[in-house]
Order: C-alpha cells, then structure tokens, then sequence
C-alpha cells in the first residue's frame, strides 16, 4: 500500500483500503489484493479519503479534492452520489437502514444522506 489512510471491512470478509496516492485496493478475506478501484473501472480519483462498503457489497469512497461521494457497484459503472454540500468529505459509515454518514472536516460536523 502506498500511503492507507481508510479502512473498511467488506460482507465477504475482506476489506477495502483507500490511499494517498489516489487509489483504493480491495483486498480479499485471505488478504490478497483483489482489485484496484481506479483499475477495474477506470476511474480517476482527486484524494480518496473515507471509504464503506454497503448491505450489497457496493463500496462507497469519499474523494475529499473533489468533495464527491462515488459508489462502485461490483457490477455496473460508477455513480455519483454526492456531488454537492461537501466541503472535506473524511471518513464515512453505512447503516443498515440506507444512510450513509459523511464526516465533513471542512464543515467540523456529520452529513446525513439517505
């Protein structure tokens, strides 16, 4: 890993990793790299920070220089799910009742989306 900075355990018993350097690795429950987020779906990351994986094992990952909230299916492309209201996304939960918490450094409070 070239400079982690959030972690997030997936349903299969994996995790997912953002890093510094603009990518996010998703690792396997043996701990083997699985994929890179930037690899599989072409997509180009400002600074991921915060990153969750949700009931259906789509990860959601906070870019804070873009101040967007991405969800990346395991199947299907990338969507946008927040693209306005943030000023430094940071670290982010998903609950069980479809929220997503977004840690607004920017703003010192907690977003709630639904």
């Amino acid at each position: 890993l070239q400079g982690p900075r959030y972690v997030s355990p997936m349903p299969s018993g994996g995790f997912v990793v953002s890093e510094e350097c603009g990518d996010v690795k998703v690792f396997m429950s043996s701990h083997k790299l699985l994929c890179s987020l930037s690899s599989k779906y072409g997509h180009q990351f400002g600074n991921p920070a915060g990153v969750c994986v949700d009931m259906e094992g789509s990860i959601l990952v906070a870019d804070e220089q873009r101040r967007t909230v991405h969800l990346f299916p395991e199947h299907g492309v990338p969507v946008c799910l927040v693209s306005t209201g943030l000023r430094r996304p940071a670290g982010m939960a998903c609950s069980s009742f479809g929220h997503l918490f977004v840690a607004d450094a920017g703003e010192n409070c907690v977003k709630v989306f639904k």
